[in-house]
């Protein structure tokens, strides 16, 4: 099969190897593999049908995730972002099972439950101090009253999410979270609500506190692409856990030229050679993901060497400094992101170069480049 210009490559080993090594820190507990938003810019069906056979549960966002998913699976998904009403029943025909965090969503469900005749699974979340979708404590013995209306509906799993617990180490919010959930669920216990699912942990919360919660899932994204949630949960795992990174970002050289000294390059003027510079003219730009922040301090890999960006990455072509490069040509292959030879380019070293976080950079990696299984 003829190589594409420029694509992701995903690693099936780097993968697999990632789930595993999660699963060892919690064996009892079931595993959801996250896949949203196109599994964090890897190419959703592509990992949903690498990673199938490891884990109990998909997660993806939305009706359209769903939709997509359906093609190569039927694995039990859990869609916990917002389904507009109008696509709810669509969302229930394809067994999508859906997150409920309010009474209108349940009186929704319930009228659809009725309407096909079934009753339809559901995971209740819980807003502990993340302040986002979900209920609050204090809401909760109404709503159970509202949902002891609604036969059709179910309550599968009760759920949460934390939120700070890979930007500290202290874990004081954490646990008032904690507590705050096991309250929850409590309640719903206490109302004759009986084996439910419970989970709060992401990759995050495994690393720093799931082995304390009597939990029954945890739902792996970061992780499972070989990313870390933080330095220091990097850090305190040491040697015990090795992640490897999934993606290889790959794009290839369209034209080497010369140029003299003090010659402009890209928009703007914003870099004007100090000697004469050997240069590649690569076709990737921002409509590709390759952000815009890092004109004139990103890199690239060319025959194992860095290359630095020079000028301003345009919509759709970059230009690297090559004149250190021996033998550069056109069609030689450029990695914008991974290793080639023994350097490698991470996420985390571009995220902090733009200031964000690392799986916001592979997240945002274009749907339209071809993802390529490895």
């Amino acid at each position: 099969m003829r190589e594409p210009l420029s694509y992701i490559a995903i690693s099936q080993k780097g993968l697999i190897h990632n789930l595993n090594a999660l699963k060892r820190i919690a064996p009892r507990k079931e595993v959801v593999g996250v896949i949203k938003a196109n599994a964090y810019g890897h190419g959703q069906n592509e990992v949903a049908t690498i990673i199938e056979p490891y884990v109990d549960y998909f997660q993806v966002d939305d009706i359209e995730e769903l939709r997509l998913l359906r093609k190569v699976s039927k694995k039990q998904t859990l869609v916990f972002g917002y389904v507009q009403e109008s696509d709810l029943e669509e969302a229930v025909a394809l067994r999508g099972t859906l997150a409920v965090y309010d009474v209108p969503r349940l009186r929704a469900l319930q009228r659809i439950g009725a309407k096909r005749k079934t009753k339809i699974p559901v995971h209740i979340k819980i807003d502990a101090h993340l302040g986002r979708q979900g209920l609050l404590l204090e809401s909760i013995p109404s709503f159970i009253r509202e949902f002891k209306k609604a036969p059709n509906v179910i309550v599968e799993g009760v759920y949460s999410h934390f939120s700070n617990i890979e930007d500290t180490t202290n874990m004081a919010h954490a646990k008032k979270q904690v507590a705050a959930f096991e309250s929850a669920t409590a309640l719903f216990k206490d109302e004759g609500f009986s084996n439910m699912k419970t989970h709060m942990s992401a990759t995050s919360g495994l690393l720093a506190l799931d082995t304390k919660l009597s939990t029954s899932l945890v739902r792996l994204g970061i992780g499972l692409y070989g990313m870390w949630p933080s330095e220091a949960l990097e850090k305190e795992w040491g040697g015990r856990l090795t992640l490897m990174p999934a993606m290889r970002w790959v794009s290839h050289v369209a034209q080497v030229k010369k140029i003299p000294k003090d010659f402009a390059v890209g928009y703007g003027c914003t870099y004007i050679t100090k000697r004469p510079t050997t240069i590649a003219v690569i076709p990737q730009g921002y409509s590709d993901g390759f952000d815009r922040g890092l004109s004139n301090c990103g890199t690239v890999l060319i025959h194992g060497v860095r290359a630095p960006i020079i000028g301003r990455v345009a919509m759709n072509i970059i230009v690297a400094d090559v004149t250190h490069i021996k033998n550069v040509r056109a069609e030689d292959e450029v990695v914008l992101l991974g290793s080639q030879k023994k350097e490698r380019i991470s996420a985390e070293e571009i995220a902090k170069k733009l200031g964000t976080i690392n799986y916001e950079i592979t997240t945002r990696t274009s749907p339209l480049l071809p993802r390529v299984v490895k």
